[in-house]
């Protein structure tokens, strides 16, 4: 029996050392095999930082999103665009007679699932263009399963926002919150129905602002996050750790069709004023600054002899339009509105897309190299 222990001990030990000689021979580094277990929640210990890292480590900030959570779920609905269709059910003297002995009738045929929000107490939802568009009728399921036949109120392709209306009152409504003052590497939350999962919660940060896609929309500035979402998504709500909507998430970027890393969402500032021009209008009424421009870059600037390096170029100011009749000049560079920044064309179009004609805006310009304000009226 000791024999045997042995000889199985001499194998196993050979094969060991087989092994970790061809981790060698292949140019790599040994692996130093380590000791582990799992263990639950209540045995884990965080790991102390040593040397620099412990006298440098700041008590992070601890952020718990269930609060936020709780207030976004209720006010996230189910959208169901239904297209209604023509049906031909075959009668048995189509065989000998030939089709046409049958009947015709009208179905009801869903087209998909997204999501909305409730942003009134009086039945008034956004949600995407794109998730109601080319259907018949649209059916909204509230949290607590409810049903009712929402009325359109109006639609915004260039912003991919839809308003819906529904006959009921004493809805809980999301809080708006303000899109320009999100901060990169903010938490955040996306609340929708991917996949007709009902009131699913993913949990994100903000990975960017003003980012462009180069889809056929006009409004090219989106608010990305990498919280997961996915199709049913479209429509939902992008809530702080307040639970305040900042924005509608409306596209990913995937070769898939399904979250691949990254999501966008159409800031609420933007929602807000396209919603108001929907309820009052019908129709989004839009500003014209009257420039023809050009987004600067270094290499640009430097053989411009610029001295900003970034920012908005003037390449010609239309005649009669609101920034000639302001005193902007050809060859100016635009720096902010109302004192946030404008330095790329995306950035450009999220700030005038919150204005109305009529508004007016204090402009932040640099003219030969130095900057000035000047008040337009849009």
């Amino acid at each position: 029996m000791k024999a045997i222990t042995y000889l199985i001990s001499l194998l196993l030990g050979l094969g060991g050392g087989f092994a970790a000689f061809y981790i060698m021979e292949r140019g790599k580094q040994p692996v130093v095999p380590f000791p582990h277990e799992i263990v639950g929640p209540d045995r884990m210990q965080p790991e102390k930082p040593r040397g620099e890292a412990a006298r440098g480590t700041r008590r992070m900030e601890h952020v718990d999103l269930r609060t936020a959570a709780g207030k976004t779920v209720p006010p996230v609905v189910n959208v169901t665009p239904v297209q209604i269709g023509r049906v031909y059910y075959a009668s048995p003297w189509d065989f000998w007679f030939g089709v046409g002995h049958g009947q015709v009738r009208e179905e009801e045929m869903d087209m998909g699932v997204g999501s909305g929000v409730i942003i009134s107490e009086d039945g008034y939802i956004v949600t995407n263009n794109h998730v109601i568009a080319k259907s018949d009728k649209i059916v909204v399921t509230l949290n607590d399963k409810r049903k009712f036949e929402a009325k359109l109120i109006g639609t915004d392709p260039d912003t991919d926002i839809a308003l819906l209306k529904i006959d009921a009152d004493g809805l809980q409504a999301i809080k708006y919150g303000n899109s320009d003052e999100v901060t990169l590497g903010e938490w955040v939350l996306a609340v929708g129905n991917p996949y007709n999962l009902t009131s699913t919660v993913t949990a994100g940060i903000i990975s960017a602002k003003a980012r462009a896609l180069g889809n056929k929309m006009n409004l090219e500035s989106f608010l990305q996050t990498d919280a997961a979402v996915n199709p049913g998504n479209s429509g939902g709500a992008l809530v702080n750790a307040r639970g305040e909507l900042i924005g509608i998430n409306t596209a990913i970027q995937s070769p898939t069709g399904s979250y691949s890393g990254y999501s966008f969402a159409v800031p609420v500032n933007v929602a807000k004023k396209v919603v108001s021009d929907l309820k009052q209008f019908g129709q989004v009424q839009r500003v014209m600054l009257g420039i023809r421009m050009q987004e600067l870059t270094p290499e640009w600037a430097q053989q411009l002899r610029l001295q900003e390096t970034a920012g908005i170029y003037v390449a010609e100011v239309i005649r009669g339009g609101a920034a000639a009749k302001a005193g902007v000049k050809n060859g100016d560079v635009l720096l902010k509105i109302n004192g946030y920044d404008v330095l790329t064309a995306p950035q450009l179009q999220e700030q005038l897309a919150k204005y109305t004609p009529g508004d007016v805006i204090r402009l932040t310009y640099s003219r030969r190299g130095e900057k000035h304000d000047l008040e337009i009226k849009l």
